[in-house]
């Protein structure tokens, strides 16, 4: 298994559930899996709809936008520092 990180194409895009982390990395098969990973951790959109505004009540955030989420492959993130 590789190493994924995945971000949203456009930084600005309200769909992306981690705004304080420009980046997720996650551990997958291949692109693909690391989508569906990534859509499984996070499948709505965060702030739900104009009709129900509350947090993962929204439609599917990337899953039915596979153009928004950029997949790219990349090496072993760093362990957290032990405190």
């Amino acid at each position: 298994m590789a190493w994924y990180a995945l971000s949203p194409r456009d930084p600005a895009d309200p769909r992306w559930p981690l705004p304080d982390s420009p980046s997720i990395t996650l551990k997958a098969d291949d692109p693909q899996a690391a989508r569906d990973k990534f859509t499984a951790a996070y499948p709505s959109r965060p702030f739900g709809t104009p009709v129900s505004p509350v947090a993962d009540a929204g439609d599917s955030g990337f899953r039915d936008d596979p153009e928004a989420l950029l997949v790219e492959e990349t090496s072993e993130p760093q362990s957290p520092p032990s405190t």
